[in-house]
């Protein structure tokens, strides 16, 4: 980690080195068509309070839009080929457990919801199906389906990966490739003649730069707005919870959503819960205050009543994190600001950072340099949107 730039100017400032920052650069410092300079300013070099170290590292297929389908299957695709992809004989493969993901549908609304995504997965070719409830019983006799209409069910390319492990060699082979990683943080943007021109760091160093990459999570709001943009991105806490059961259950059980918008998963011999506040609203950056009785009053009563096993489990670890949340659609803002030059989003991912975090780098890179996105089209997640209002309808969210 740099203590100090080693230079006054940069072609490419990244402002944030978390999984989203690491993957736009190594993914634009490995393309042989580029052959600038890269700066990745983090203020937390430890990645402490970021949402990638309080992640639970898990990818789909079941959205109900293209875009985030096709995204969800390149992470997959990376995943496989990443020996190969990464360029270094020493990296590992990817672990993953691919457990699928479940989706409980509790009322006819939610059911038509998983049944017209179903249909747009299966033209895309995701292996969805929809479950009656006596289908699900027979596949996991241990769920509560007494107030289920349906469930929708993908096993394939669905689960846990490993991307602590990804992260770590994209930043490995990011330094080797010459960029340039600096424990700072930026305080304002620099803007000349409707374009980008620089930063300013913590204790006054400015540092130029032709282009500036958003990618501060959490904070994204506040990197925009030193640009005089507004961006519709807040951190909200997320609640996650690793629990024995008393009772272990006899066969994997995938990621379960239920009609709460709870979730619980198998996690190696034990068991993860993933869960909202109750008061799901904006927080402070620097805020990670537990709210311990969310288990008593709400987690625990849900995650029972589904799956009676869970009536006698142990909490054996706890932690709160942050969504970088997009208040207009919850989707991912990608792509380049058309009232400032040289200005890049890559925000707002509201949980699904890790996983679209393959495509977005490789798509950020491509419009660094070929000015367009070659492979996967991401203008639908471009700010446009944001501008306009009308967001991108995405009834899969958790």
């Amino acid at each position: 980690m740099g203590v100090a730039p080693t230079d006054t100017s940069y072609d490419v400032v990244i402002v944030g080195g978390a999984m989203i920052g690491a993957s736009v650069a190594w993914h634009l410092a490995t393309r042989g068509d580029f052959d600038g300079s890269i700066l990745v300013v983090e203020r937390d070099p430890a990645f402490e309070f970021a949402s990638t170290s309080h992640t639970n590292s898990c990818m789909r297929q079941q959205f109900s839009t293209e875009i985030n389908i096709r995204i969800s299957q390149y992470c997959a695709e990376f995943i496989r080929q990443f020996r190969d992809l990464i360029g270094s004989p020493d990296a590992p493969d990817i672990h993953v457990h691919p457990f699928g993901y479940l989706y409980l549908a509790g009322n006819d609304a939610q059911a038509a919801h998983l049944r017209v995504a179903q249909e747009l997965q299966a033209e895309l070719g995701v292996d969805t199906r929809i479950l009656s409830p006596e289908e699900l019983a027979r596949r996991w006799p241990f769920l509560t389906l007494d107030d289920i209409v349906l469930g929708s069910f993908n096993g394939r390319d669905e689960g846990y990966f490993d991307g602590a492990t990804m992260f770590d060699w994209w930043r490995r082979m990011a330094r080797h490739a010459g960029v340039e990683t600096l424990h700072d943080e930026v305080q304002a943007v620099t803007t000349s003649a409707g374009a980008v021109s620089g930063v300013t760091l913590n204790g006054g160093a400015q540092i130029g730069c032709g282009v500036l990459v958003n990618a501060a999570g959490p904070r994204a709001a506040q990197v925009a707005a030193m640009a005089g943009l507004s961006l519709p991105v807040e951190p909200r806490k997320r609640y996650t919870y690793v629990i024995d059961a008393q009772a272990p259950l006899d066969r994997d059980l995938p990621l379960t959503v239920d009609p709460s918008g709870i979730h619980m998963r198998t996690d190696g011999s034990r068991y993860m819960i993933g869960a909202a506040p109750e008061d799901d609203g904006p927080v402070d950056p620097d805020d990670f205050a537990f709210d311990h009785g969310l288990w008593e009053r709400r987690v625990w009563p849900t995650i029972a009543a589904r799956i009676p096993a869970f009536e006698a489990v142990r909490v054996v670890n706890e932690w709160v994190g942050h969504y970088a949340y997009n208040r207009l659609d919850q989707n991912a803002i990608v792509g380049t600001h058309p009232q400032l030059s040289g200005m890049i989003f890559a925000n707002g991912f509201s949980g699904h950072g890790f996983q679209q975090a393959p495509a977005v780098g490789r798509g950020v890179a491509e419009l660094i340099c070929a000015g367009r996105y070659e492979t996967l089209d991401l203008s639908d997640l471009g700010v446009e949107r944001i501008l306009t209002g009308r967001g991108l309808r995405e009834s899969a969210i958790i």
